[in-house]
């Protein structure tokens, strides 16, 4: 029912389904559960309305959670959490039925959450068993301990391993352990014979009480604590301000009682430690650009004003992201790095072309050099961000291609900080290097930086004469 579900949406070509999965398999799985893998034809329709249409139609299969994604990704995200979604809530404490409980509480608080779907908690199912309680007191007259009393019934019920037979290069195990009948009748295992020490065989009933009970089909632990997971994806949401949703929530509405806490995990956990190791090294990567500048620069002022140039170009970026509806994702934060880089080049070429004018040419501070020498780094300038624009806008407007889900982002940053920082470029660094830039021509010019900064209030000051000779100041007819 379900092949048929997922067929009849358009996009779907074929479908492939694998039930259950073997028990030396990395993720083993019973009988219950069965992965459909759909081949996609291109659509017009986003990735995201095809996969919402999928679940639509299959929510209405009853009694069956569904969880819709792509195969990688649930692998990533059960190595990340250890179940196969984007968000994974864990509920740890010591008793079973108050952590189904509780987990039935957060699953109705998430599900009044935006953008929560494929929303279900770890399926904890009651089966059939056969309690068997021994009777210390009793089995210890005979001389037993409930150790003798446990691999006994063990061997009798389970089995053991009595010998090997080979046929060729194969092994087979010989089980030793009663038949299928006996071990399903209660009154038969109540009256099995089990031996004592003094060679005398009496029923188990004597020093054990055997009674039939139900118990969960799995106790599932995690860093020595029972756990149950509530897991969901989302959709139509970024996935921060989902989960930070879902934890304000939880938080407020459901009371945890003492023992019991929650944990959450999943692609956003590993996407918030993405992001603070991004944060981190693009600090330290700030501070080695700076140190580096003011080495090729000689002027620590000089240096702040080429960093300047970086916040013009994360403003593009960022009108970027929104333009084009996406979301801040750690793709995008790579690109923001990238963008610092590239954004820095540009402001290097304009005021080390000033620096070479004034110290090369024979200019003087005033705003004439700073006229030629950003107008001779215009085309430069403009053909250096030209070129790796023009390199990107394949990728930009790849959004939903297969294999660009990173590159897309990364390049939608980039490209939207490029336009933009070589726009501004163009106006706010010969700006800040007239208002700014007295302290690094004084070290070129041999002069006083009070004396120069009176070219910012109209006044030209000549370069030194070759032997660092300094001339009188004159009027300009600026």
């Amino acid at each position: 029912m379900a092949e048929q579900l997922v067929l009849s949406v358009p996009e779907v070509v074929t479908v492939g389904r694998r039930t259950g999965r073997a028990e030396l398999d990395e993720h083993a799985e019973g009988v219950h559960f069965n992965e459909i893998e759909a081949l996609l034809k291109p659509s017009e329709r986003s990735r995201e309305e095809i996969l919402n249409d999928i679940r639509s139609n299959l929510s209405g299969i009853p009694g069956v959670v569904v969880n819709t994604g792509q195969p990688i990704s649930h692998r990533l995200d059960h190595l990340l959490s250890g179940v196969r979604a984007q968000i994974a809530v864990k509920l740890f404490g010591p008793d079973l039925p108050v952590l189904r409980s509780k987990a039935e509480e957060i699953r109705n608080v998430m599900s009044g959450v935006q953008g929560v779907t494929d929303l279900s908690v770890e399926k904890q199912v009651l089966i059939p068993q056969l309690r068997i309680v021994v009777n210390r007191e009793e089995a210890a007259r005979y001389g037993l301990s409930p150790g003798d009393v446990a691999e006994e019934l063990e061997t009798m019920l389970y089995g053991s391993v009595a010998s090997q037979v080979l046929d060729g290069q194969r092994t087979f195990d010989v089980v030793l352990r009663l038949k299928e009948e006996a071990r399903n009748n209660l009154d038969v295992v109540r009256n099995l014979l089990i031996e004592t020490h003094a060679g005398v065989k009496i029923p188990v009933s004597q020093v054990a009480e055997i009674q039939p009970a139900s118990g969960p089909n799995q106790i599932l632990r995690e860093n020595v604590q029972r756990r149950i997971v509530v897991q969901a994806n989302v959709s139509g949401r970024d996935l921060g301000s989902t989960v930070a949703d879902i934890q304000q929530r939880v938080a407020a509405q459901v009371q945890m009682p003492e023992g019991y806490f929650v944990e959450y995990g999943g692609q956003f956990e590993a996407q918030q430690s993405a992001s603070r190791l991004l944060l981190l090294l693009g600090i330290g990567s700030l501070i080695a650009m700076l140190v580096v500048l003011y080495k090729g620069l000689n002027d620590w002022n000089a240096a702040l004003q080429v960093m300047a140039n970086i916040p013009l170009a994360f403003i593009g970026g960022v009108i970027a992201i929104f333009v084009t509806g996406g979301t801040l994702s750690v793709a995008s934060l790579v690109g923001f790095i990238s963008l610092t880089g590239i954004t820095a080049r540009n402001g290097i070429m304009m005021i080390s072309h000033y620096q070479h004018l004034m110290q090369e040419e024979g200019e003087g501070f005033n705003k004439q050099m700073i006229i030629r020498g950003s107008l001779e780094r215009l085309v430069p300038v403009v053909m250096t961000a030209m070129t790796a624009a023009l390199s990107l806008i394949p990728l930009a407007i790849a959004a939903g291609a297969q294999g660009k889900e990173i590159l897309q982002p990364m390049a939608v940053v980039i490209l939207g900080g490029l336009i933009m920082s070589t726009t501004l470029s163009q106006v706010v660094v010969p700006a800040l290097f007239y208002r700014y830039g007295h302290y690094a021509a004084a070290k070129i010019l041999g002069r006083d930086p009070a004396e120069l900064r009176l070219g910012a209030r109209g006044e030209s000051i000549p370069a030194s004469d070759r032997n660092g000779r300094r001339e009188p100041l004159t009027e300009s007819g600026d």
